[in-house]
């Protein structure tokens, strides 16, 4: 290579880097003002439930407030402007020194609009959810992990036992109050 055509290269490298980088803003401010509008419309919709909603990291987050859980999760997925089609997970989140210890959350996906939404809610340590397997048929072995290893009970859960853990297993390890090294304590012989 000669020193001008090292030049060229680079001159015309800059110019496609700035080019590019003009068309993924141009996109991501589209996506943002789909995700906006898209926001407004569940906000509006969601605005007869007991419910506060956020948008974070492109991603809408509902915070309920009360029992409502089966409405808005049938509202979410036959909607046809939502359509939340897919249920990614369910996990659940131990504060033990709150009144509501658990925060419970499911993650939504719609793939027909290419968006994510996630449903908060806390809930106290004998209190139970909902199922959701009637609505989604997945959600049957994530209430029971949910179940398995922070003792969440799922009301009209078809099969509701232990999935990760021995039947026989006492406690559930994820509650910040269940002993590291178990109940039971295993010691070794020399």
């Amino acid at each position: 290579y000669c020193r001008s055509t090292v030049l060229w290269n680079t001159s015309i490298t800059k110019k496609n880097n700035e080019t590019k980088n003009f068309y993924k803003m141009s996109r991501n401010s589209e996506k943002d003002s789909e995700i906006s509008d898209k926001f407004d419309l569940i906000k509006a919709s969601l605005s007869n439930f007991n419910c506060n909603l956020s948008l974070k990291n492109n991603e809408i987050e509902v915070f309920m407030l009360d029992k409502n859980l089966l409405k808005i999760v049938l509202f979410l997925k036959d909607n046809p402007t939502t359509n939340f089609d897919i249920l990614i997970d369910i996990c659940a989140v131990d504060y033990p020194n709150q009144d509501k210890r658990f925060s419970v959350i499911y993650n939504f996906l719609s793939t027909s609009q290419n968006l994510r939404i996630r449903l908060k809610f806390n809930v106290s340590e004998n209190q139970a959810v909902d199922s959701i397997s009637s609505i989604y048929s997945c959600a049957n072995w994530y209430e029971r992990e949910v179940y398995d290893l922070f003792g969440i009970r799922f009301l009209g859960h078809p099969d509701l036992r232990r999935i990760l853990t021995d039947y026989d297993f006492s406690g559930h390890p994820l509650r910040k109050d269940f002993p590291l090294s178990g109940f039971t304590q295993v010691k070794y012989d020399n």
